[in-house]
């Protein structure tokens, strides 16, 4: 009689297993979720009752959480899952909400008498967070532009910077931002001369586990030796020149990016990518291109020039103007130098993480 019911209201019954087989996973989600927040409550709490001296301080935390990341969810997930594990801890917990895109970048000129910093947000937030902290004055550089993401400069820069004003158009606000910035001006071309260096050898990995320190009598043996035959000096390596090489560009787009979309990729030499569109666009083309890179800028057409420089200068006409996009900032366009700094930052991956990127470069 059940089955009979159920081929006789067949779409009831395949509507009611959709329903409960959603309705199954998302319970279950929730289930997982709830006993991950209480392993770490838990250890939290191992933690949080471990003594301290009367003359040692409690931990401080700093939470920059960004309130309109994950659909306006970050403030309700942040107290759900981060603030109980924190007060658990005995970590004292100062919480700055940023109310406006690149608020974060500047606060952390200011940031002080803070033992860590959570970043509570989206890849915006921490990219703001990260820039900030090496742009402080304290880092002891004169004057430098530290990015993450890269530089920009060109056509399509000039007109993403645009769309935003053909909010009217919904879906055809991209293409017709293009196709107006081609009736402005045509060609977009713009010429600039690269200077590089080629890219230089990676150095071998640093161990991730310190090395225990040696015992007392062999650290004696070790001095007495170096008193008694002291090692002798090499003498000072003679620098080789440095052998630039220069290119001239005629292109509707410049970027310059890192290869740090997958750490986990082993690569011979530390590097930069300079890349550059051809100067030959159609205005239907030029109006594809720039459609394809609104979501990812560093997309390039299969004709576009590829250079790999340890360091490059840019050298612009005179009269060029314009804007570079460093990090979603906007620069005047000005001849610069761009110097990689190889391991700057570390970065920590989690096993789960850590295979997927893995599978990414098989």
């Amino acid at each position: 009689k059940v089955f009979k019911t159920l081929r006789n209201h067949w779409k009831k019954s395949t509507f009611a297993v959709c329903v409960l087989s959603y309705g199954g996973h998302w319970l279950y989600g929730i289930h997982c979720d709830s006993i991950l927040r209480r392993e770490a409550c838990i250890e939290a709490r191992e933690f949080g009752r471990q003594q301290i001296s009367p003359l040692e301080q409690l931990k401080k935390a700093t939470v920059i959480l960004n309130p309109s990341a994950c659909s306006g969810k970050a403030n309700k997930l942040f107290e759900k899952n981060a603030a109980p594990i924190l007060h658990l801890a005995g970590v004292e917990i100062t919480i700055v909400k940023t109310d406006y895109e690149g608020q974060a970048k500047k606060l952390m000129e200011f940031m002080e008498q803070t033992d860590m910093l959570i970043v509570a947000g989206g890849d915006g937030t921490l990219q703001e967070v990260v820039t900030g902290l090496l742009r402080r004055p304290d880092q002891g550089e004169k004057e430098p532009v530290f990015a993450l993401m890269g530089l920009r400069w060109g056509a399509f820069r000039d007109t993403a910077a645009t769309i935003s004003k053909y909010w009217y158009l919904g879906p055809l606000k991209t293409k017709a931002a293009h196709w107006f910035s081609t009736l402005r001006e045509w060609p977009l071309v713009r010429e600039v001369s690269v200077s590089y260096l080629e890219p230089t050898l990676r150095p071998p990995d640093l161990p991730m586990v310190r090395l225990p320190r040696p015992s007392l009598p062999s650290r004696i043996l070790r001095r007495l030796k170096n008193y008694w035959y002291p090692p002798v000096e090499e003498p000072p390596k003679v620098e080789e020149p440095e052998i630039w090489q220069e290119r001239q560009l005629s292109t509707l787009e410049l970027l310059i990016h890192t290869h740090n979309k997958n750490p986990l990729e082993r690569r011979m030499y530390d590097s930069l990518m300079i890349r550059a569109e051809p100067d030959n666009f159609t205005v239907g083309e030029f109006i594809a291109a720039g459609t394809e890179k609104e979501p990812d800028p560093t997309k390039f057409t299969k004709n576009s020039t590829t250079l790999e420089a340890s360091v490059c200068q840019l050298k612009l006409p005179e009269d060029a103007g314009g804007f570079y996009n460093i990090d979603n900032e906007e620069y005047d366009a000005m001849p610069v130098e761009v110097r990689l700094l190889p391991r700057k930052l570390r970065f920590f991956i989690n096993a789960e993480r850590r295979e997927q990127l893995l599978a990414q470069i098989q």
